[in-house]
């Protein structure tokens, strides 16, 4: 490790905000992922399978690429392909400036820009901020951080390194609100200052969760509410996208949703899962939209199979398994010490990717810079135990620690990272421990050495030299070595000795069944998004019922989907509609086309998008025939639309100190009205 990274590293230790900032966020994200995997006994069945799918897709990535590819193109999708962050940065220059072009030549371009870790690895928002286009950040965290010029410090959570009076302080100070630390009114702010970004865009940018190769389908995963923001109001949309990031069919992409949410912020399913099919057509808002999507290389088809390798296949292919889901970041013990910002290269800019899974693939992707962070690593293999797809952490930091990650023509700097005087300890380390003569000899000489140096202390420190010197402290070495114990037989043995054994009661899966009291499918779904702080109504008449519901909150406006509610009606009780996108207008009401009885969610497509999102309030009808007990039960109900979206619950994030914040972009309500009046 250089000694910038140490330096940065005992930085980290010694911030008490720092400290208290990132206890808060490692223990409820892990708590969180223990309980949502609770909810799905076969999880572990499910992640091998996750496993292979991931493995498959690498395997044969080129053919899928070209299934998606020309499955967007035939969606109406302009696809370019990117083969570094230069060439990717240029891509995004020339779609801003055809925009400029058609506008005032003074005028530039301004970009909504929902989360996309990708852009961290190119420097896009740097790039484009030097030619004088403006970028703002729409995901909460992101949107902290990009007013304080730092980089995310995690890849979920980009703001887990701040306490709520640091973003208090910056809100004051960047926003001209009173110092607050209230959490909600900061997020409101937020929501205030974005919405009119939103609403004025001329481009929306957004990352890629997954993509399907069977459909081109686009998948993207918020909770806020920005996502779909930048998807469906700008009149253009940039995807940028790791040509890793693909799933074959809809069934594989239901597989890893089952995963992913769990793994990363401990839900069952985010509160907006997009599929994105096709451009969306014009509204009172925007003409058609334009929808560019950039595949993105930049070093992972080297991971993928490097040229000459000195090991069979590539050493570090099974990172490109990697969905992105933070969970190894908080379960290392060391990442959990340090935060992102404290991973930083040999020229001490901070890696793209920290944690586990950034110690591999930042140097697998941008080089010797960075090979020097899978030092910083136990290797007590938490984070393969946490992995939803079970990529080999472990195993893969050894081999960049082997040199493995940057060899050129089969050579390779095996202890990468490390400085000379510790590869030389090492070296010597290895010479004495492959023959057994010598490491014989090197335990009595070690021995007599420690009790000469602290005879006293049960304790000895080891030279600084070796990286672990300034904090860690080994046992001393035993005063005679096993062997010799075993040999002057002062080793004692144990023979005989009686063991209980336990036989453990066998449970039956058949006992008192006739006791059971079948759940229903719609009282699953009202448990579920009640849960999710949503509202879940049972009716037989639901057209009076929403009639009473807007009367009595005092709504006399509404935005409405086609089809949904009987117009006529509407007029009777005096309830003004519109089925054009109204930012004004605080309720909208659409049909929900299913629930989903296990994550309490409703599928909204197409003409529904806008009534689902822009106001505070969103009223969904439901039919009770419609709720399946899964989102795999509902993957081909997506097929044909040109933009679906599953929701579950109200927006939300905890963005600031992990505190879970209702109503952020999207909607802070949702009410759901299911009819029941109409049996299966």
């Amino acid at each position: 490790m250089t000694n910038t990274f140490r330096s940065r590293i005992r930085e980290s230790i010694n911030n008490e905000t720092l400290q208290t900032a990132l206890d808060n966020n490692t223990e409820r994200r892990l708590k969180g992922r223990a309980a949502a995997f609770e909810s799905i006994p076969d999880w572990r069945e499910r992640r091998q399978r996750a496993h292979k799918v991931r493995a498959d897709v690498i395997e044969h990535l080129d053919e899928y690429l070209a299934q998606f590819i020309a499955k967007n193109e035939e969606n109406g999708v302009i696809v370019h392909r990117a083969k570094d962050a230069d060439e990717a940065v240029k891509i995004v220059l020339g779609i801003a400036k055809s925009i400029t072009n058609h506008q005032s030549p003074i005028t530039k371009p301004l970009i909504a820009k929902s989360k996309s870790m990708v852009s961290e690895e190119i420097e896009l928002n740097h790039a484009l901020e030097k030619e004088g286009i403006q970028v703002v950040e729409t995901d909460l965290g992101e949107y902290i951080v990009q007013l304080r010029h730092e980089r995310p410090s995690h890849i979920i959570t980009p703001a887990a390194h701040l306490r709520k009076e640091q973003v208090a302080e910056l809100f004051h100070e960047k926003l001209g609100i009173p110092y607050t630390t209230d959490i909600p009114t900061l997020t409101a702010t937020a929501r205030k200052v974005l919405r009119e970004v939103f609403l004025t865009a001329d481009i929306g940018f957004s990352g890629v969760n997954f993509g399907v190769a069977e459909t081109g389908s686009v998948c993207i995963i918020t909770n806020e509410g920005n996502g779909r923001m930048v998807t469906t109001i700008p009149p253009v949309h940039i995807a940028l996208m790791g040509m890793e990031r693909l799933v074959p069919n809809l069934d594989d992409l239901s597989l890893m949703l089952s995963l992913l949410p769990r793994s990363a912020t401990g839900q069952k399913l985010t509160v907006y899962t997009q599929l994105l099919n096709k451009p969306l057509p014009s509204t009172t808002l925007r003409a058609n939209q334009t929808r560019h999507l950039i595949i993105l290389d930049n070093g992972r088809s080297r991971l993928r199979n490097p040229a000459l390798s000195s090991v069979e296949g590539s050493p570090l292919k099974e990172s490109l398994y990697c969905i992105r889901c933070g969970a190894c970041l908080n379960a290392c013990p060391v990442f959990r010490e340090l935060s992102g910002h404290a991973y930083i290269g040999k020229d001490k800019s901070i890696a793209p990717y920290p944690g586990p899974i950034g110690s591999i693939i930042s140097p697998g992707l941008l080089g010797e810079n960075f090979v020097h962070l899978a030092q910083a690593s136990s290797l007590c293999g938490a984070c393969k135990d946490v992995c939803p797809v079970d990529i080999d952490l472990p195993k893969l930091l050894t081999r960049v620690r082997a040199g493995q990650a940057t060899e050129e023509r089969g050579k390779k700097k095996e202890g990468a990272g490390l400085s000379p005087v510790t590869k030389l300890f090492l070296q010597m380390y290895t010479r004495l421990a492959t023959h057994p003569k010598l490491y014989a000899f090197s335990q009595k000489f070690a021995s007599l050495t420690s009790s000469l140096l602290s005879p006293r202390s049960q304790w000895m420190r080891l030279p600084a030299f070796t990286g672990w010197g300034y904090s860690k402290d080994l046992p001393r070495f035993a005063g005679k070595p096993f062997r010799e114990r075993w040999k002057s037989k002062q080793a004692v043995m144990y023979t005989g000795i009686q063991v209980d054994t336990y036989k453990s009661k066998q449970v039956s899966t058949d006992a008192d069944k006739s006791g059971l009291i079948p759940v229903s499918p719609v009282s699953m779904f009202t448990t579920e998004l009640s849960a999710l702080s949503g509202h879940v109504y049972q009716t037989h008449y639901p057209m009076q019922d929403i009639i009473e519901f807007l009367k009595l909150r005092g709504f006399n406006k509404i935005m409405l989907e086609p089809n949904t509610l009987d117009e006529a009606l509407l007029r009777e009780a005096n309830i003004a509609f519109t089925h054009e996108p109204d930012p004004e207008i605080l309720v909208g009401v659409t049909n929900a086309i299913c629930g989903l009885a296990d994550t309490g969610s409703v599928l909204e497509a197409d003409g529904a998008l806008h009534a689902s999102l822009l106001p505070e309030i969103h009223i969904a009808v439901l039919k009770s025939k419609d709720i399946l007990p899964s989102l795999s039960d509902a993957m081909d109900l997506v097929k044909d639309k040109r933009s679906a979206v599953f929701i579950s619950g109200p927006s939300r994030t905890a963005d600031i100190e992990m505190t879970l914040t209702i109503g952020v972009h999207g909607p802070k309500e949702i009410h759901v009205f299911v009819d029941v009046s109409i049996s299966r």
